[in-house]
This record gives structure tokens, sequence and C-alpha cells, in this order.
């Protein structure tokens, strides 16, 4: 898939802005505070319907949007003809438009851009807390199948009903706790979808992120992905099975929810380990180790959804280029040119592979305007 024009009014500090004639490589140049993150933001957010850096969409409107509205615009070319996206987020929430055709559901839009975003914080994958893994399972599987944000809506709507019933119950000493299972029904129903797709992606993102970690390192490091489930054993997924598992699960720790006043199993408890040789990244890898680690995720995410849609993602840099050292920033140039389009953000570009990256498009940012 290919962007050919992008339009932002009134997102962040954008008044207002039109690129066309993108390249296949865009560099995005400027001194930080700018706006280039903005951009990158921007087209993940229309892929995605929410950003990547903060869940309040009020950050992202204009202080002085007169309509008091952000809008994103965006046109490209996709294996089956030409879309035309537009995505308006304000106080009273989001409308999505496919070809001027308002979507009924957001889960109905998000698919129609697919991207892969990587940032200096991506690292946090591999290092950082459980959520991080969960959010990044979440949105990269809610891409590919629609289906999966429907569950995942779904089960958050149920966990917040049965979370509010369990503190309610420890306030009355555990009287009332028959309706419990109506929730624990409706939870495990959606809960056993989440886990099984997540299980079948990590079963093919562990395909293509062991042989690239392989040929990052030249053979001297296998890359291993391991899902963490609060209830079941990890590979299995029979619905039947799982569904069972998570029922008796949520039987056993009933007494200890009541106490505590939280949903202690699920989806949303979840883990994703990475192993090198044999040894967990996040505990004993080196800070390059872990770096690789990332790397071959993101990679192994544009191989896995030309895999899953038959055509290559759009690839986002927010200024992660100059964090990889020559070697890996090589890997990095080789696999997206020729294939994907690609956005690059950096202050500038000394740090850069300028050899790798001829014939890039420049454009140069300066508080929200961008010229070429």
């Amino acid at each position: 898939m290919f962007v050919n024009k992008i339009s932002l009014r009134h997102y962040r500090n954008y008044g207002s802005l039109l690129l066309e004639g993108l390249g296949d490589v865009n560099l995005i140049l400027g001194q930080n505070a700018q706006g280039k993150t903005n951009l990158v933001e921007a087209l993940y957010c229309l892929a995605m319907t929410k950003s990547h850096r903060t869940s309040k969409d009020r950050e992202l409107i204009s202080f002085d949007a007169p309509d008091g509205a952000a809008h994103i615009e965006a046109e490209l070319q996709r294996k089956y003809g030409n879309l035309k996206l537009e995505l308006t987020l304000s106080p009273q929430g989001k409308k999505a438009k496919i070809n001027s055709l308002e979507q009924r559901r957001l889960s109905e839009f998000v698919g129609s851009l697919n991207v892969v975003m990587f940032a200096p914080e991506d690292l946090e994958i591999v290092k950082g807390t459980p959520g991080v893994r969960r959010r990044f399972l979440d949105m990269e599987i809610g891409q590919v199948q629609p289906s999966y944000l429907f569950h995942l809506q779904q089960y958050q709507k149920v966990l917040l009903q049965r979370s509010n019933l369990l503190k309610q119950l420890w306030a009355k000493n555990g009287a009332g706790a028959d309706m419990l299972e109506i929730w624990d029904a409706q939870l495990a129903e959606h809960g056993v979808k989440i886990v099984k797709k997540r299980k079948q992606f990590i079963k093919k993102l562990q395909i293509w992120a062991e042989e690239i970690h392989k040929g990052i390192t030249n053979g001297g490091e296998e890359l291993k992905l391991r899902y963490v489930p609060s209830f079941g054993e990890r590979e299995e997924e029979d619905e039947a099975v799982l569904l069972n598992n998570f029922m008796l699960k949520l039987s056993q720790t009933r007494e200890q929810e009541i106490r505590r006043g939280m949903t202690l199993t699920g989806p949303h408890r979840d883990d994703l380990s990475f192993f090198i040789n044999g040894r967990e990244a996040s505990v004993y890898g080196s800070q390059g180790q872990q770096r690789t680690t990332a790397l071959s995720l993101k990679l192994a995410e544009i191989e896995l959804i030309h895999e899953e849609i038959g055509e290559y993602p759009v690839l986002l840099l927010d200024d992660v280029l100059s964090e990889l050292d020559p070697y890996r920033q090589t890997q990095l140039i080789e696999t997206f040119q020729s294939k994907v389009q690609t956005f690059i953000t950096a202050t500038g570009i000394e740090s850069l592979n300028t050899d790798k990256l001829k014939g890039a498009i420049q454009y140069r940012v300066h508080s929200g305007i961008i010229e070429s």
C-alpha cells in the first residue's frame, strides 16, 4: 500500500498541512518539538484510530481549533483500488469515513491503512511492563483481524463490570456472589477468543522473527517468543479446552478476587517473553541484544502483515535510525527499500546512512510548517 497524500487540520501543532507527491522513502527533518513526530503519529492514528503516545484524544486537538476538532485525511493506493480515509477527533468522540462513507464502528475502519511503527520507546516491548507487550499484541493483531478488536472491546466492558461487582461484594462480605457467574461466562466467552488469536499470532511472528534475528546476528543468536497466559497451557488453542480452563481458574481464585476487589485471571493479565539462546532477554540480554530483539520484531511485523493481507504496510520510523548502530541501520534500510513506503523522522541526516537512503524525499519541519 502507498500513501499518496495526507492532510491535517488542527492536529497538534499543525493548523493546516497538505503533503502530496509522497515518495517511497520520506525523510522528515527538524529540531525537537517542531512537529516531526506529530506527523507520523497522525498516520498511526489514522490507521489505528488512536495515538501511540497518549490515550487522551483531547491532546491531539489544537487549542485554537475553531470547531473543536482535529481532522486527518489521506488518499492511498491498495491492491484492490484507491481509498480516501478520514478521521475526525472531537470531545464528542470519533468519526471515521472510507470513501466519504461513515463507518458504524471504528473496528470496521481499522485495517484500511496498515502501519508498522518503530520508535525508541519500542525497546520497552522487550524490557518494559507486561502492559506494554499486551498493547503491542492488541494493536498488531487488531490491524489484520478486525474481529479481534470486537472481542477485545467486549472483554474490556465485561471486565470493568465484573471488577466493580467484586468491589461491591467485598463491602458486603461476599453476599450476592452468585451474580459473578453471569459475568464469568461473558468474560470467558470473549477472553478465550483473544487468547486463541494471540497464540496464533505469536506462532506466526515467531517464524519470521527467528529467521530475521539469525540474519542480523550472523547466526550467532536464536530468538524465541513465549506466550505466558494466566490460565491453561501456553500451547493450547482449542476453544472448548481454553473455556474450561478459564472458568476453572475463575472459580479457584474467586475468594481471592473478592478480597482484592479485582479480576486476577484473563488475557488482561497475560504476558509475552523473549529468549535469546535460551536466556530471557529482559533479564540477561545486553542493551544491544534488546535493541536487536525489538528490531527483529518490527521487521517480522512487516512480513507477517504482508503474509496476512497480501501487501506491505507503511513503515513509520520515529527518530529510531539514529538510535541504531550502522550495521543495524543497514539491516533495517535494506529490509524496507523498494518494497515498503517509509516515513523517517530525524533531527538531521548526519546520523543516518545516507548512502542507503539515496532518492529519499526530504522535508523540513519548523513550528508545524513543512517545506520540501
